[in-house]
């Protein structure tokens, strides 16, 4: 994907640095704006710790656009908008090149943070060394109440015939966070996610940028082997909680973004370039991915269509009915977001 066309505006100077900050938070769109304002005022809520903000924002609706220039002003940190809806690793990218401290963030605009999250993961990186450090993630609201991540592993293993495959596990997902808390402790990890995660600046001095050619999915464990390639370490740190607050419900100017962002296109192109990079075998892991494809526009955008063509039901003929256009109707999107990219 080309992204040299793709203009980025500073909405605001950026604050003079903080002498004292050790850490910039990036925060980069996910896939909706409508948690924006939940998630902004949480960090300056429940962060104590020093630290500079760089936010990044890709092509929000008009009032969520007003919003953080507003913000941006009243806080003092750097806004960064584009005119275009931005991927992940493209929009952290952009964030990345204005951090300057030891280390960085990356948070994604629906992420709720609870207190002394900041302060653990900086703790542990120190302590351990890592490079890499995610918290314990929770899911959906309530916030902090239902694990979506308690660390993972993500690996490339030999089968039997020689071929190189895949490995990822995620541990504790839908579990009660009251449940299991007792149980977790601080742990070398192979998978932290870019929900929400710490990461030592000097890092992309050996790395580099993002891979840009993960669009909008697995980046997180593409990010992750390539940091243990290096010989450095990822960590899992329970004591820092944060939750990420998906749709649905979306409010109406979150569609076209949702849509783009979770794309049929985009979502092969990323696993096709996951598994060339890695060498990995075509196996049952990616034929499952293809299948799949644009459960989460079903699921959250054309469930409650359904239910309420069905009367209140759940549908399989009237789900694969409009599954048909779905599909139909997001390649045209994509195609017209990759027009207007180039011709910017």
């Amino acid at each position: 994907m080309n992204n040299s066309s793709l203009a980025v505006q500073p909405s605001s100077a950026a604050p003079e640095p903080a002498s004292t900050a050790q850490v910039t938070l990036v925060v980069v769109p996910r896939e909706r704006f409508s948690c924006t304002a939940a998630s902004l005022e949480s960090l300056y809520e429940h962060t104590k710790v020093p630290f500079e903000l760089v936010y990044v924002d890709g092509n929000s609706p008009p009032h969520v656009k007003q919003y953080l220039e507003e913000q941006s002003k009243q806080r003092n940190f750097k806004l960064i908008r584009t005119e275009q809806y931005l991927f992940p690793n493209h929009a952290r990218n952009i964030g990345l090149a204005s951090v300057e401290t030891p280390y960085l963030v990356f948070l994604d605009n629906d992420v709720v943070v609870s207190p002394g999250w900041l302060e653990a993961l900086l703790k542990c990186s120190k302590e351990t060394d890592a490079a890499v450090v995610g918290p314990l993630m929770c899911q959906d609201e309530p916030v902090h109440e239902v694990v979506h991540f308690a660390g993972g592993e993500s690996h490339i293993w030999v089968d039997k015939l020689g071929r190189r495959r895949l490995r990822e596990k995620m541990f504790k997902q839908g579990k009660r966070v009251d449940d299991v808390m007792p149980e977790l402790k601080r742990m070398p990890t192979e998978l932290a996610e870019f929900h929400c995660v710490l990461i030592k600046r000097s890092v992309f001095d050996q790395l580099g940028q993002l891979d840009e050619g993960m669009i909008n999915t697995k980046e997180h464990l593409d990010f992750c082997m390539s940091v243990a390639a290096l010989g450095e370490r990822v960590y899992f740190e329970p004591a820092s909680v944060v939750t990420y607050v998906p749709g649905p419900p979306l409010e109406r100017s979150d569609l076209t973004y949702y849509m783009l962002r979770w794309s049929d296109e985009w979502t092969l192109n990323s696993l096709y370039h996951f598994r060339d990079k890695w060498n990995v075998v075509e196996d049952g892991y990616f034929k499952t991915k293809y299948k799949k494809l644009g459960w989460r526009r079903h699921y959250t955008i054309l469930g409650p269509i359904v239910r309420r063509l069905a009367f209140g039901h759940d549908s399989l003929y009237v789900m694969r009915a409009l599954a048909k256009i779905d599909h139909f109707f997001n390649r045209y999107l994509t195609r017209r977001h990759a027009r207007l990219q180039n011709q910017g």
